[in-house]
């Protein structure tokens, strides 16, 4: 039962030896498959009646290719059971031109897989020779040229998702304290010590962001609600630009003293305005979790940390 390619449960990647296979299983792991490389055609069919009747409804990306020498004549049967199966699925083909087939073999230094006394040029004719019934019923051909790794899963993520790499970035919003140590995982950090600290304010001293009251006073400057409003436009408009350069996931920063009050209130209200505007993210608390924070319990009584 196909779906036109979009979120199907099984992609079967093949192509070209040297074509990019290797690097296309990483990007499919990194887009939350199950991949395995080189299966023997007549293991297809127990992999995915397995996850059928298994509980995980996991996607897998299995590659199957010329490497499996003389399993090879056993592909075509197990797509033509595939094709009439009930399960979803994609073929994606990966192709590329003969020149840039020898220089990649020549860089990495190993044979063609059908190597024997004739030139590589040989062995890339014969092989394109026994994968065109296989190309000829792929759903998916993409031709790596002239791809570097973060092109390649652009295009794998389109071919499977229907969606660009850039609407699966994920964004990691944390709170944090300089006084514990500025966080040393964070591709941005952002400062927010320029607004007044409800520390110093007795009924806040022992609530954090996450309270509403609290939140209301960090919000009641302008310059808080100006920064957050900032700052999501400009992430949203950089996402892009990190997903082209192969990033999957941005991890912000937002730094106060402590990382109770004013740090924690600017997280969540980024998150928020980072959801609305359609970006996959979350808000975690570094000194929260790590029970560096002291709050009132229910009687209004502080708790240390």
């Amino acid at each position: 039962m196909q779906n036109n390619g979009r979120n199907s449960s099984f992609i079967i990647l093949t192509g070209l030896s040297g074509a990019g296979k290797t690097q296309s299983m990483k990007a499919l792991e990194d887009l939350g498959f199950f991949c395995i490389d080189n299966l023997p055609p007549v293991l297809l069919q127990k992999i995915i009646e397995l996850q059928a009747d298994s509980s995980n409804q996991r996607r897998y990306a299995i590659a199957m290719d010329i490497r499996g020498q003389e399993y090879f004549k056993q592909l075509e049967e197990a797509l033509d059971w595939l094709k009439h199966a009930d399960y979803e699925h994609r073929i994606i083909f990966l192709e590329c031109r003969d020149s840039v087939l020898v220089r990649r073999f020549s860089e990495v230094r190993r044979a063609h897989p059908l190597a024997g006394k004739g030139s590589i040029y040989e062995s890339i004719a014969l092989e394109r020779k026994m994968l065109a019934p296989i190309r000829e019923r792929s759903d998916v051909v993409i031709d790596t040229s002239g791809f570097k790794p973060v092109d390649l899963k652009t295009h794998l993520c389109t071919a499977v998702t229907g969606k660009p790499l850039d609407m699966l970035m994920f964004l990691d919003v944390f709170s944090f304290g300089f006084k514990y140590g500025a966080p040393i995982d964070a591709d941005i950090i952002f400062d927010a010590r320029f607004v007044p600290n409800p520390y110093w304010v007795s009924e806040l001293k022992h609530t954090t962001g996450l309270d509403a009251k609290c939140s209301d006073y960090v919000f009641q400057e302008p310059i808080a609600s100006y920064f957050v409003k900032t700052a999501s436009e400009m992430l949203v408009r950089l996402i892009p630009h990190y997903s082209s350069e192969g990033k999957s996931r941005l991890t912000i920063g937002i730094g106060c003293s402590g990382g109770q009050h004013r740090s924690v209130a600017i997280a969540e209200r980024l998150v928020k305005m980072l959801r609305e505007a359609g970006v996959n993210c979350q808000a975690r608390h570094r000194e929260i979790a790590a029970g560096h924070v002291a709050v009132e319990d229910l009687e209004g009584e502080c708790v240390a940390p």
